[in-house]
């Protein structure tokens, strides 16, 4: 399945439904092997990254986009979500995204433009 800018914005503006901030949308077409897409998106606290990643678990097969496997719950500090080859999500909190820097690993990819509803 190939995610287009209407597919990718859907999914964005459903982290966005449960307060998602900091959304990062990276493109990492020719440059990762794992996937095409990686939104990294932060939660305040572990229960609003739980929220998050449940209304995406819920929402996402609506839509079209499968979830295969879902990381790092109950702790829920740093959630990951892989949607089948084409997107991964990384839902962490504040302290966890500070730490980890996944732009600053992914530094070779574009970064995808879209329209926030915040």
């Amino acid at each position: 399945m190939e995610l287009d800018q209407n597919k990718l914005t859907e999914v964005i503006h459903l982290a966005e439904d449960k307060k998602g901030g900091d959304l990062t949308l990276l493109n990492l077409k020719g440059i990762s092997m794992v996937t095409d897409y990686c939104l990294i998106v932060t939660g305040n606290s572990s229960i609003q990254v739980k929220a998050i990643t449940n209304h995406l678990e819920e929402k996402l097969p609506e839509i079209g986009i499968p979830v295969m496997h879902v990381e790092g719950l109950p702790d829920a500090k740093w959630v990951l979500m892989d949607c089948g080859g084409d997107l991964v999500i990384h839902i962490m909190t504040p302290e966890q995204r500070e730490f980890y820097q996944l732009e600053r690993l992914w530094k070779d990819a574009q970064e995808v433009s879209f329209v926030s509803l915040v």
